[in-house]
């Protein structure tokens, strides 16, 4: 109780420092420092209020990259009330549980409070776990999954694999898990294989069951509505690999982009995979046997197979959020190993230079990771503020159920009932095609969003320019042009508002002139 006390003194003390320095920046109004976590309540909002799944009231679209998330989110909207801060407090109230865990889990390794104190904390920060709690996405459950997870096999492992509570504890995480984010089908992939090369097939069998069984059921019902398997998001965001065409040539581009050209990847990994390998070394320099081997370093493998084969056919895109669960997970496999450097470093670094090389290597990583967290926690939710949500707050006033162009979609569709087209393919599924494999925009989009649009009467478009690549409509007029300064998170320092419906060109500048945007947003009016 002690150790759990103070470790959620601390933490929770860092979250709440940083509510008040973000909240000071945006006229003391909670703003996430990602327009993705406006997507899942979105989602949430019109599945709990209008039974529909999707961005908009009106159309289902599979939009959530974790639909157990998001299904949790419409569930408390329902209950509760819609609020933005459900998403907070619901982070909150879980990182108090993967603290009571990782407590758990360390009390079993450390006889020193100081020692356990320790040990969460360097596993808290080392997955910078106060940025993942305030931005309000799936990342925090995610951890959550994975810390019971690992704790519930290492009391399983302990029991030689046999049948016990703690191994029907271990699958139900499993069923859980690839429902809040898909990259997890990466780690029933390498568990199977690990239980297979141990011979104990029925082991890697369940998993597989357990793991894949809901992802299958969701992925039939997301086919039946939209025609694709998994959520927009996965579809355009993943790796561009599909079996069509010169598959080793797939392979070969994605192994260099996605590997070996990749420094994210480098700055995920290597660390982790070097700290990997001296212990896999060793115990084979022992002359021990394979299965001893593989027993001694089971989730070890585990690990380093399910991070390769994310790095491969996932993304590290940086902020250290999709890999998060990669490093709580690794750190409470290696932090057991090393728990004698938490008692006495200085002799322990005498005793073995390497470890304690890789070590130190890994707290400047930590460091590096709070740094860039601080950075991004203290402007992000600014940019957000400044330039989605003021650009949500004017369509909401103006032309709240109106049919809007738009690329970021998040807080324009929680705050407001617009009709959408997304050029980005996250909340329509008529844009995935120009937008899967690293496609860029053509004549072909041209022809396509200018029909499109014309057709079904939309008014206007908050777009970032530049993506169009030089294929805007001709027939749409550039009319505002939306900057902020200082920015970080978002994807550029300025929007531009078109006009698609001419016949309300005039109206529209009239309405950005008379809206009360954020002193800190710069508006430039074409023609003025």
């Amino acid at each position: 109780m002690k150790n759990l006390l103070i470790t959620c003194g601390l933490f929770f003390g860092i979250c709440v420092i940083y509510i008040i320095m973000m909240i000071s920046k945006t006229d003391f109004e909670f703003i996430y420092t990602i327009d993705d976590a406006y997507i899942h309540l979105a989602v949430a909002k019109n599945f709990a209020l209008h039974k529909v799944w999707g961005m908009t009231q009106y159309a289902f679209s599979s939009s959530s990259s974790s639909p157990m998330f998001t299904f949790i989110l419409s569930v408390l909207i329902f209950i509760f009330g819609n609020h933005a801060l459900i998403p907070l407090i619901f982070n909150l109230t879980i990182a108090f549980f993967v603290i009571y865990f990782l407590n758990k889990y360390y009390s079993q390794y450390f006889s020193r409070n100081k020692s356990v104190v320790v040990a969460i904390l360097f596993t808290l920060f080392f997955a910078v776990f106060h940025f993942q709690v305030l931005l309000g996405m799936e990342h925090v459950l995610q951890i959550f999954l994975f810390v019971v997870n690992i704790y519930c096999f290492q009391k399983w492992l302990a029991a030689d694999l046999k049948k016990s509570q703690s191994a029907y504890e271990f699958y139900f995480t499993i069923v859980l898990l690839g429902l809040v984010r898909f990259e997890s089908m990466f780690y029933y992939a390498s568990l199977a294989f690990v239980f297979a090369c141990l011979k104990n097939f029925r082991s890697a069998l369940l998993v597989l069951i357990c793991g894949f069984v809901p992802i299958v059921i969701f992925g039939y019902f997301n086919y039946q509505q939209c025609g694709y398997f998994f959520p927009y998001s996965v579809v355009v965001k993943g790796a561009s690999f599909d079996f069509s065409g010169d598959i080793f040539q797939q392979l070969k581009q994605v192994l260099f982009k996605n590997l070996i050209f990749n420094i994210t990847f480098y700055k995920v990994s290597l660390f982790l995979v070097l700290i990997a390998g001296v212990f896999l070394y060793r115990d084979y320099r022992s002359k021990i046997s394979f299965q001893r081997l593989v027993l001694n370093n089971l989730l070890l493998i585990v690990f380093s197979l399910t991070l390769l084969l994310n790095a491969f056919f996932g993304d590290f895109r940086g902020g250290f959020r999709y890999e998060a669960y990669l490093y709580v997970a690794f750190a409470m496999v290696i932090i057991p190993r090393i728990r004698y450097f938490f008692s006495n470093p200085i002799s322990e670094f005498k005793k073995d230079r390497i470890i304690g090389f890789l070590i130190l290597c890994n707290f400047f990583m930590v460091i590096y990771k709070c740094v860039f967290s601080h950075f991004v926690l203290l402007d992000g939710s600014k940019n957000i503020y400044e330039q989605q949500i003021q650009s949500a707050k004017f369509l909401k006033k103006y032309y709240n159920m109106s049919k809007v162009v738009a690329n970021d979609i998040g807080a324009i569709c929680y705050f407001s009932d617009i009709h959408l087209l997304d050029i980005a393919g996250l909340g329509s599924k008529e844009m995935i095609a120009f937008n899967t494999n690293g496609k860029t925009f053509d004549q072909k989009f041209k022809n396509f969003i200018t029909s499109y649009t014309n057709e079904n009467n939309y008014e206007l478009a908050i777009v970032y320019e530049e993506w169009f690549g030089g294929h805007v409509p001709k027939n749409w007029k550039k009319v505002a042009v939306l900057k902020i300064d200082h920015n970080i998170v978002a994807a550029l320092d300025h929007v531009v508002i078109y006009s698609i419906d001419l016949n309300n060109e005039k109206q529209l500048k009239e309405n950005i002139r008379n809206f009360p945007w954020n002193k800190n947003v710069k508006v430039r009016i074409i023609g003025d």
